[in-house]
């Protein structure tokens, strides 16, 4: 009973509870019910009143555009208000045009005040509104401006009437109402125009400007008008000139306007009068002024980053290229300003590609965010930035060097030009004596001579803007070579910064250059900047000026003052590299030491292809062979950079004595010397005579590196089959490596070709036509390797561009394949240098980029570039068709074979060995000493046998008739009977090997059985079998060997020896 009276109340309690939940629910919906169609309402009023008002509006404009009548400025306002009330950027767009039209034709109207829109800004009542409004409207122009695209017609028309709102609101000079009397308002209504501009750049007006001048310029080809340009720029400058050129509107003026590419080259172009109000307002020095403070320059090129920066930069410049006088005022100011935005530049430009690098195309590398927008721009950027090294601001900048006079004789000028003789053998002592010692009169400059205080006020500008330029070298990566040629051009320019160069310091040149390494300070880093600029310079001028130009012409440097400079770098670098500071350099102290050593490169790469310097100019005096040697054998840093950078301060004999030493060593450690407790590996091979360069081919291509590089011993047989007589004891391997070689280098093989001329060997372009020739070359480079390992020499004279190549100069990036071009072929130099000295209009004679060849009586053409037949050259690409012409002779064509000999000559001999050797030093290296035949040295040892010796009266007659009979010529006819090669090893006789001998012989060659007993006896007491006057000397080249008959008269002696080695009588094998 109890419980069931306590479950009905649990229950009742529980629909109680229902029921209240179930209408605070139904109060809810109704309240939701109301408010939901309360906003529904709302909705449906504002739509039907936002209808109604749109409705209105076009009904206002449907009727004005009939011409009914006009409207008063005050039912425009109204209907303004209306819109603006419900104004959508989407919906309403072409309502504000036809606004923006009534606004700007009611300001046409003449004589009638009451339909000037203007005129409401005089009413007590509705100023603040009509000032509110138009300052809506003209910010609602903005915002379209900014999504405009000027090169679409329809866009372009809005641009314009956008534009004309702007222009006409922010200046009153258009009003009619400010006309007659009205002029006393103009004060009232030119606050009015500062209030309304002040709210557009508080709103972002000049990034609005910015936007559609980018739009409209970052191209090509500008797709704004002359009509829309003026306006945006007049707009720009208006708040510029109302705040009296203030701080804070300059820096907006700079970083928003003045950032656009080229926006000055399409004002020059387009609406040059913009530029006349940009002078008559001193504008460029105002500019100049403002960025000269560091911090303000800093802050406007951290807001603008690295593209815009160098657009402001490519602005400046040109107007700087427009304003001599304020350029030369504020010379300083301006090549301050322009090194801190380069700098700043700078700090981002990467020498690689990476994740956090992007491209640019003047910057290179660069590793903040690149504007690819702006890219469409980059040659009119290019362009403008080319003033900075065109003549007439460098002559603007460098007045103080330029104004320089040098001091010149007239002697020097007649003197004779250098005759043209085969290259390194110019007979140029005597002409170099007299000019050394005429060379304090000729020019000032020729000697350092010191005096002028480094700081001085003309010192530091001029360092300042060799900072300047080398600023713009490192950073504008992409067109340095532009910026070198410009600085180039003027033939003056470099010869007059030498003298300045000269004249520094108590002293002058080394010294006081040698004291800045050691300073840090900025005074020291200027002059340095100098120095480097100067060696970039002349770097590449002497790079792209062809012989003529150098020796002939002497353009901008004379020869002496080549000796001197590059005797200045000389002593420069090597004591950078002695004293230690190249071990230790980084960043700019590296920079000036790879610039003042590519300098010195290029000057002695010129030397040594033709002479202008005298005998032992590039040696260091105070430097000993011989303690170099010791710190090479101790691994020193400094002798290892000296033997790595300026090899060509050692002697040239220290040189190859230095090479056989790392030869020597390396047989050491290879085990290749014969030593008490071991001999070397022995490789054995059988050459048939009638198959010599076959045989000699298949056996030695397949062994190893180490095994060519050890002892092979060569066993020939005969063409019968029959093994000849004798032991190789290295002569035989000589006579066979002699013969090989004097095989493959014969022309009528077609492996090489001889140059026209002086006939001197390099790889034959139509070598393809042998089975497996790069196989062949990869041989012929090691036999020549082994050649040079083992210390023989061998009478090949190649080429001298081929040379280089073998050196691995083609990869330097001062290398120039014109200046290499007589070596190979001197007629075809002189066609190609006519053509870069061709006044006329080259694409008259008819020439394309391409080469025509007759290639086995077929002709063939080679396209220099892709499609190069087609494109014809110009007086603007007659340069690159000249180079790559030489390029292509010279490389292309035997890219492949030139490769494969490379290949097996380093297999032998290491680069690094022959780095240290110029290429007419590696032509001796190769095939021995083009001096005169040293015969007491050869005499000094010389070995007899058959009873000959030093006093033996054949002997005395023998050395008699070489030393006074025969001509020099004679003499290396003799060398070459003896030993195969007419010159002498380059360190003497004693490194002949095996060592030159002369026998006495009684019978012929093919009687010969060798020395006895009783033929020692009768040779040395000169008794005689029978007369042998009617037998000739012969030799054995494989042993250095004479075999001379015991002669009864000198004259005999001298007619059968002259004959014999006229005839080439000899080569037999012993």
């Amino acid at each position: 009973m109890f419980s069931a009276s306590q479950c009905s109340r649990a229950q009742f309690l529980d629909r109680a509870r229902q029921a209240r939940e179930e209408r605070r629910e139904l109060k809810e919906r109704e309240r939701a019910a109301v408010q939901l169609q309360a906003l529904v309402r709302r909705f449906l009023c504002r739509c039907r009143l936002h209808r109604d008002i749109r409705r209105e509006v076009e009904d206002f404009f449907g009727t004005n555009e009939c011409g009914s009548s006009k409207r008063s400025a005050l039912s425009v306002f109204r209907i303004a208000r209306k819109l603006l009330f419900v104004f959508n950027p989407k919906e309403d767009k072409e309502r504000f045009e036809k606004l923006c039209r009534c606004i700007l034709n009611s300001m046409d109207v003449e004589n009638e005040p009451k339909v000037w829109y203007v005129s409401l800004a005089l009413s007590k009542d509705l100023t603040l509104l009509w000032i509110k409004q138009i300052k809506d409207i003209l910010w609602f122009c903005c915002e379209f401006l900014k999504q405009l695209k000027p090169d679409i017609l329809q866009d372009s028309r809005l641009v314009n009437l956008h534009l004309t709102m702007l222009v006409t609101f922010t200046d009153t000079s258009t009003w009619k109402i400010l006309r007659g009397k009205g002029e006393t308002l103009r004060p009232a209504m030119n606050h009015i125009c500062a209030n309304i501009m002040g709210h557009l750049n508080q709103k972002g007006f000049y990034s609005v400007l910015q936007i559609l001048l980018t739009n409209g310029l970052a191209r090509s080809r500008p797709s704004l008008s002359k009509g829309s340009l003026t306006a945006i720029f007049s707009l720009a400058l208006r708040p510029v000139i109302a705040a009296q050129f203030s701080d804070n509107l300059l820096r907006s003026f700079l970083i928003h306007i003045m950032s656009v590419p080229a926006i000055m080259t399409h004002l020059a172009t387009l609406t040059p009068e913009r530029l006349a109000v940009i002078e008559s307002h001193d504008l460029f020095r105002k500019f100049i002024l403002f960025l000269s403070r560091e911090e303000q320059c800093r802050d406007v090129c951290v807001c603008l980053e690295g593209s815009h920066t160098l657009c402001l930069l490519g602005n400046l410049v040109f107007l700087g290229s427009l304003n001599d006088q304020v350029l030369e005022e504020e010379t300083a100011h301006f090549v301050g300003v322009l090194i801190h935005m380069l700098s700043y530049c700078q700090k981002y430009v990467s020498q690689k590609k990476s994740n956090l690098t992007h491209w640019h195309p003047v910057l290179g590398w660069f590793s903040q965010t690149v504007d690819y927008g702006l890219n469409e721009s980059m040659p009119l950027l290019t362009k403008q930035l080319q003033h900075l090294w065109g003549v007439h601001m460098i002559r603007i900048l460098f007045s103080d060097v330029l104004s320089k006079k040098l001091l010149e004789n007239q002697e020097i000028a007649q003197l004779p030009a250098q005759p043209v003789s085969p290259q390194n053998s110019l007979p140029m002592k005597n002409l170099f004596k007299r000019a050394f010692q005429k060379s304090a009169s000729v020019r000032n400059i020729l000697k350092p001579v010191g005096g002028k205080r480094v700081d001085s006020a003309e010192v530091q500008k001029v360092c300042s803007i060799c900072v300047l330029y080398q600023t713009t070298l490192t950073t504008l990566t992409q067109i340095r070579l532009q910026i070198l040629t410009g600085l180039t051009y003027l033939d003056d320019l470099l010869p007059k910064l030498w003298a300045f160069i000269c004249e520094l310091g108590p002293q002058g040149g080394l010294k006081l250059f040698l004291e800045c390494l050691n300073n840090d300070t900025e005074e020291s880093k200027r002059l340095l900047a100098m120095l480097m600029l100067f060696c970039d310079c002349s770097r590449h001028l002497i790079t792209i000026l062809d012989d003529i130009e150098v020796y002939e012409e002497q353009i901008s440097f004379k020869l002496e003052e080549l000796v001197t400079i590059s005797s200045f770098l000389n002593s420069f670098v090597f004591k950078m590299i002695w004293d230690g500071i190249v071990e230790n350099a980084r960043g700019e102290t590296l920079e000036l030491f790879h610039s003042v050593h590519g300098w010195l490169m290029v000057l002695y790469e010129r030397d040594c292809r033709r002479r202008f310097a005298p005998d032992e100019h590039w040696l260091r005096k105070d430097l000993k062979p011989s303690v170099l040697f010791q710190e090479l054998d101790k691994d020193k840093k400094r002798a290892q950079l000296l033997l790595q950078y300026i090899p060509h301060v050692i002697p040239h004999k220290n040189r190859v004595l230095l090479f056989r030493n790392m030869v020597t060593k390396e047989k050491e450690k290879l085990g290749l010397v014969e030593t008490s407790s071991a001999s070397p590996h022995v490789t054995h091979i059988t050459i048939r005579r009638s198959r010599m360069l076959e045989d000699g081919y298949e056996q030695l291509r397949q062994l190893s590196q180490n095994a060519m590089k050890g002892v092979i011993r060569v066993k020939f047989v005969n063409d019968l089959g029959v093994d000849e007589a004798g032991i190789d004891q290295d002569g035989v391997f000589k006579e066979f490596l002699e013969e090989i070689i004097k095989k493959v280098f014969d022309p009528a093989l077609n492996l090489f070709k001889t140059t026209s001329g002086d006939e001197r060997l390099y790889p034959s372009p139509t070598s393809y036509i042998h089975e497996n020739y790069l196989q062949l070359f990869e041989f012929v480079g090691k036999m020549l390797g082994k050649a040079v390992y083992e210390g023989i020499v061998v009478d090949v004279p190649f080429a001298s561009f081929f040379l280089s190549q073998l050196l691995g100069h083609h990869h330097s990036v001062f290398y120039s394949s014109v200046d290499e071009l007589p070596s190979l072929d001197s007629e075809f130099y002189k066609n190609l240098t006519s053509i870069k000295r061709y006044d006329g209009d080259i694409s008259d004679l008819g020439l394309t980029l391409s080469y025509d060849e007759d290639v086995m009586g077929q002709l063939v053409c080679h396209e220099l570039v892709p499609g190069g037949k087609t494109i014809p050259v110009t007086n603007e690409n007659k340069i690159s068709y000249i180079h790559l012409m030489a390029h292509f002779r010279m490389h292309t064509q035997i890219k492949s074979q030139t490769a494969a000999l490379i290949g097996g000559f380093r297999s032998i001999i290491k680069p690094e060995w022959i780095r240290m050797f110029s290429a007419p030093e590696l032509q001796r290296l190769i095939s021995g000493d083009n001096a005169e035949i040293d015969l007491e040295d050869l005499k000094k040892h010389t070995v007899y046998y058959g009873g000959f010796h030093g006093s033996h009266r054949v002997i005395i007659w023998l050395w008699d008739i070489l030393a006074n009979d025969f001509s020099p010529e004679e003499r290396a006819m003799f060398l070459k009977f003896v030993t195969s090669c007419s010159r002498p090893p380059l360190l003497g006789f004693a490194y002949l090997k095996p060592p030159f001998s002369i026998r006495c012989v009684e019978v012929s060659d093919d009687q010969d059985t060798g020395d006895t007993l009783g033929s020692v006896l009768r040779g040395f007491f000169t008794i005689r079998k029978k007369e042998p006057g009617g037998r000739l000397p012969t030799s054995s080249t494989c042993f250095n060997l004479l075999k001379l008959p015991n002669y009864s008269k000198k004259s005999i002696l001298r007619e059968k020896l002259r004959y014999a080695i006229s005839m080439n009588t000899g080569f037999e094998l012993s």
